[in-house]
Formats: C-alpha cells, sequence, structure tokens
C-alpha cells in the first residue's frame, strides 16, 4: 500500500504543485510531500523481511519524521506518526485496527498543531478518518473501508475551497488535502490490484488577486506554526518530563489529558509525548505549577524559564536527575544557516554561521539534513535560521530529536537571516539572542526578483508565463517583461526617505550591463542611500534586495 501510494504520488507531483497559489519557482508541496514519503518509504524497505505490521508502521513514521521538508511534510510525517503508534503492537491488522489507526494518525497531526486551520488537508485526513471507523463498524473488508476513507478524501477536498477563502478566491482545492489523496488511490489500488482512475484536481485559467492571497496564505502560514505571537502570560516555560514507570503505574499517563490539564497553567501549549518523554512547552504566568503537576508523572529535565517581558531568562536546575554537563571544550554557541548560492553562502560563513544547508525556495531541506548539521556542531546551544517560510515547521522538528537545545528563529528571507546575525552576541543567553535577532530581522524590508512559472494575475494586472516578477516582504508588487524595468519599479516601492542602506544580492544569471543599470539608478534616484552589492549566485532568483 505505501509503495503505491508512494508511486502514485510521485507520478502526480506536477499536477499537485499547480495547485499552488504563487506562481514563482517554489519548493512545492507535491514536491515536498512526494520527497517525504519517498524517505518514509526508504526506511521502510529496511524492514521489509519484518513479519510484523506494527515494525513496519514504525519505520515508516521514523523515515517520514526524518525525511520531512516543508509544512505539508512535516503533516504528512505526523499522520503516520500517529498511525505507527496506534498500530504498534500488532502484527497483523484488521480493518478496524487500520481504521483506528487512520483516526489516531489525524489526531496527532492536529495536535501538532497549535491552531489547525480547516480546509487544509487536516480536515480531509479528519474527515477521511472518521468516515473510515464507522465504516469499519459494519464491515471487516479492508477494501470496504479503504474504499469509504477515499470517497470521503474526495468529497471533503471539493469541499475545501469554501472553507479556505484563499482557495475560494483562487478556485483551487488545497494542494496537501490532493497529495493526500493520491496517496489513499494508491492504498486502495494495492488492495483491490486496480488501478484507480481519478482526475486530479487542476486550477483553472482564472489566476486570483495574488496580493490578496498571499496576506491571507501568509496568516494562515501564521496559524499553523508553533509560533510565540502576542502573549498574555510572562514566562516562557519549557522541560522535558522523564516518565517513572512506578509513578506511571499509580497515577496513569495520557497524552491527550496531560495536555488538556496543562492547558489550565497557560497558552501557547505544545506537548509532544514519546514511550518514556514527555516534552513540554508552554508560557504560564506560575511555570512552578505547571512542573510541579508535571511531576506526578516522573522526574523533570532540560528546564528553561524565561521572563520574556524583561527578554532575558533564567535556567533554573531541576530537582530530579540532571543531564551531564556539555565537554568543557564546547563553545557556547553553534550557527546554522540554511542559504542558496554559493555567494550567499559564503556571507553568511563570513559572518560567523558554522554551518550553511545548501536549500531554499525550489529545494526545502529536510528535517534530517538540518539535524546532522546541528549534531555535527561541537556547541552547547544551536540556533537555526532556515531563511524560508517553508523550512520553519521543518526546523522546528529538530529540537525533538537532538539531544542539545536548539532554538529555530523563524527568518522567512535571505536578508531577513543576514540581519538577525549582525545582533547575535555570543556572550548573551539563548532567548535574548533570539529577541534581539528576530528585532532586527522583522526591521529589514526584503525583496526579491524571479520570473512566473505560470500565468496569473495580481492587482496590477495579468501576469503571463516567463514575465519578471518583483516581490517585496512575500507579497508580489511589480510584474513586466524586463529584468531592469521591474527590478527599479520594486526599489522604487521598497526606499523610502527613512532608508539608509540598499544591499543586493545579484544571482547566477545577472549580466554585468544589468548591474550597472540598476546601481547607477539607485546612485541617482536615491543619492543619500548607501548600495552595498554582493555576489549571491542564487539560481531563479536575479536579486535579493534589503533595505534598512
Amino acid at each position: 500500500m505505501v509503495r503505491a501510494g508512494t508511486d502514485r504520488l510521485n507520478n502526480n507531483v506536477e499536477q499537485v504543485n499547480a495547485l499552488n497559489v504563487f506562481p514563482v519557482p517554489d519548493g512545492d508541496t507535491g514536491t515536498n510531500m512526494n520527497l517525504t514519503l519517498t524517505s518514509g518509504l526508504e526506511e521502510m524497505e529496511k524492514q521489509a523481511a519484518a513479519d510484523e505490521v506494527g515494525k513496519l508502521a514504525e519505520a515508516l513514521s521514523k523515515g517520514l519524521l526524518m525525511g520531512a521538508r516543508g509544512n505539508s511534510g512535516v503533516i504528512l510525517s505526523q499522520l503516520f506518526r500517529g498511525f505507527g503508534k496506534g498500530v504498534a503492537e500488532y502484527t497483523q491488522l484488521t480493518a478496524r485496527q487500520f481504521a483506528d489507526g487512520l483516526k489516531q494518525g489525524m489526531e496527532t497531526a492536529y495536535k501538532a498543531v497549535i491552531k489547525p486551520v480547516e480546509g487544509t488537508v487536516l480536515t480531509v485526513a479528519r474527515e477521511a478518518a472518521e468516515k473510515g471507523v464507522a465504516v469499519s463498524r459494519q464491515s471487516d473488508k479492508l477494501t470496504d473501508v479503504m474504499e469509504a476513507v477515499l470517497e470521503q478524501a474526495r468529497v471533503s477536498l471539493d469541499r475545501t475551497p469554501e472553507q479556505l477563502p484563499v482557495l475560494k478566491q483562487a478556485n483551487v482545492v488545497d494542494a496537501g488535502g490532493q497529495g493526500l489523496v493520491l496517496i489513499y488511490e494508491g492504498f486502495l489500488a494495492a488492495l483491490t490490484g486496480e488501478e484507480v482512475v481519478s482526475p486530479v484536481a487542476q486550477p483553472v485559467n482564472k489566476a486570483a488577486d495574488l496580493d490578496r492571497l498571499s496576506d491571507i496564505a501568509h496568516e494562515q502560514s501564521a496559524q499553523s506554526h508553533f509560533e510565540t505571537g502576542d502573549i498574555e502570560h510572562g514566562y516562557c516555560t519549557e522541560f522535558i518530563v522523564k516518565l517513572d514507570p512506578a509513578k506511571v503505574e499509580k497515577t496513569p499517563f495520557s497524552e491527550e489529558n496531560f495536555r488538556e490539564d496543562m492547558g489550565r497553567f497557560g497558552d501557547s501549549l505544545l506537548v509532544v509525548a514519546d514511550d518514556d518523554l514527555v516534552k513540554i512547552h508552554i508560557h504560564a504566568e506560575y511555570p512552578g505549577e505547571a512542573m510541579t503537576y508535571a511531576q506526578q508523572y516522573g522526574e523533570l529535565t532540560r528546564i528553561k524559564i524565561d521572563n520574556m517581558r524583561e527578554q532575558h531568562s533564567t535556567i533554573l536546575e531541576s530537582e530530579g536527575e540532571k543531564e551531564s554537563p556539555a565537554p568543557t571544550d564546547a563553545k557556547p554557541y553553534g550557527l546554522v544557516a540554511v542559504a542558496v548560492g554559493d555567494g550567499v553562502a559564503e556571507i553568511f560563513r563570513s559572518l560567523g554561521v558554522d554551518s550553511v544547508i545548501q536549500g531554499g525556495q525550489t529545494m526545502n531541506p529536510s528535517t534530517e539534513e538540518i539535524v546532522q548539521a546541528v549534531k555535527n556542531l561541537h556547541a552547547e546551544h544551536i540556533l537555526v535560521l532556515p531563511n524560508n517560510k517553508n523550512i520553519i515547521m521543518s526546523a522546528e522538528q529538530v529540537g525533538n530529536l537532538v539531544d542539545v537545545p536548539v532554538t529555530v528563529l523563524p527568518t522567512r528571507t535571505i536578508p531577513q537571516g543576514l540581519a538577525a546575525l549582525l545582533s547575535f552576541n555570543a556572550e548573551e543567553e539563548p532567548e535574548v539572542n533570539r529577541d534581539r535577532m528576530m528585532s532586527s530581522a522583522h526591521g529589514v524590508q526584503s525583496g526579491e526578483v524571479t520570473y512566473a512559472v505560470r500565468d496569473s494575475q495580481y492587482d496590477g494586472g495579468e501576469i503571463e508565463e516567463g514575465d519578471y516578477l518583483g516581490i517585496w516582504d512575500g507579497n508580489i508588487s511589480v510584474a513586466g517583461k524586463t529584468l531592469t524595468d521591474v527590478s527599479r519599479d520594486l526599489l522604487t516601492q521598497m526606499v523610502s526617505d527613512e532608508a539608509d542602506v540598499v544591499t543586493i544580492l545579484y544571482g547566477e544569471d545577472v549580466m554585468e550591463d544589468q548591474l550597472q543599470e540598476i546601481t547607477r539608478f539607485l546612485e541617482q534616484q536615491f543619492p543619500d542611500v548607501e548600495c552595498e552589492i554582493h555576489y549571491g549566485g542564487q539560481p531563479l532568483y536575479y536579486f535579493f534586495f534589503s533595505v534598512e
């Protein structure tokens, strides 16, 4: 089933990618889901000789988690992580056990996202799993259950535009949901031995207003990340509970009940439980109460309490078992950044980054790649700069997979990452660095110039495939037929009277005369603004602009 689902998705990657709203070169949903699922299948194949379905599901879950790319890949990994836990004890699966596993996978994915958004792959997974559970109570045939799951998934997918405004305005269905439907089609084909024929949803020619769409999409994206945002409780509290078998026998542990009880102590809650560990993140006004509650299940370790109002942290020692101290020769910080282009990577290294992972908009690195970069550094604390909105969620999984503390700075662009590094101070505590660096990142206006990969629209008019696009802080602001015209128009919008510095990172396809024309324009139009020019070497994106 997993092989067939992977093949089905792989054969339709471009159709899923075409459902994405933005017409720019992108690490699209179909690509990310396909690479993630392929990683899971590869890990599963290593257990191909196993005679227990639970072992296969465990291997699939491990491979998906390590190979997760982009937000869609992370959510897919959570769906099968929960499924793996649900069937872990089984040698074989009945139809009912399979359906219950899908339901547990859906619940795990919902719990992993603090503010789930309906009209996405989560909705498709939930409604399909619920239908599967209902049918499994009436029939013991797995094919009956899978047919019902697929039928409901298709119905739910068709309804996503009514649930999510960004989809309705673009007149497309959710790309992640379409990817999941393809996987389910492969599952059914493997069970019946027959090819499942179903047309993949295609975007209509009528394009949407991309400015408006990007605003909505950014809002939805922000809701689907584990971001702090505005908080009412003053202490950012993180700790791990080492489950004590004796205590758990006396007070049985339930992840669902634990999460519900912890919710009384604050907000921005994240609970991730494994066989013997529970990791907690919560913003609490009285963190001691939350930890006292958690101690009934075991010892506390890796405690961190940060006073967010004063922008400094206090590291508390656990009264229970303490972790082994880091080697004395470990440096205080290790820095990991994701970047695209040899020139950009070299700039990051010159600013103190220890490990640069090649990746970006068109190729999102996997969680495993970031994990390996972290493990290769000998430091007491790791800072990770994703420098792309679609890599943030993958980076946020890393802290659960390594022993060293990891702080992810949610930088969304290359200019933001560079600005953040200029505010880094190795003498400060991690939370102080995070606040200061993100403040600098948010103080930079980011611009990009690329080209359209499909026909579309924006509020300035029509976009034709091959047009040059000027993107300002994630929104398409300019479209035109020549690179220099689009670049000049974008800079005119970005540079204000208060601007002091404009930094240009030019890509591998930029000609010398094009670069000179842009610099002459800046000198003539904005004589009081300092202009810095660096070779970035990035493909597909002709310029990265930052304005401070």
